[in-house]
């Protein structure tokens, strides 16, 4: 990805980048999630409340995105540079998102009092 950016000239192709970054981020967290529900598919209950926090953060995405761009014509607002910063924005989200979903399938050491569903480390 850095390659992309490194050669990209115009604000054209730092957009198209920015655009490429969120789809690897965008792919790396659905296969994250479909990996957590495939890994705890006996637990219903958890499966239930996976899906209801990601449905929850999915629309506190879209709310912090308004928040952060909040004018209803974007493009004149902040300029041709916008594609690339909510693209940007929404992969570091989505990165931020994915690191929480892991620990579902990462664990966490034994001793965590705190650990609730999440597995242990094996």
């Amino acid at each position: 990805m850095q390659a992309c950016h490194d050669k990209a000239d115009t604000q054209y192709d730092m957009n198209r980048c920015a655009g490429q970054d969120y789809e690897l981020a965008e792919r790396a967290l659905n296969q994250v999630y479909r990996a957590v529900l495939a890994r705890h598919a006996e637990d219903a209950l958890l499966v239930q409340k996976l899906r209801a926090a990601q449905a929850a953060w999915l629309r506190w995405r879209a709310a912090e995105l308004a928040a952060l761009y909040p004018e209803h014509d974007k493009r004149f607002a902040y300029g041709s540079v916008y594609p690339m910063c909510q693209a940007a924005v929404q992969a570091g989200l989505m990165r931020e998102r994915t690191a929480q979903l892991r620990r579902w399938l990462d664990g966490v050491k034994e001793g965590d009092v705190c650990s609730g569903s999440l597995p242990l480390k094996p």
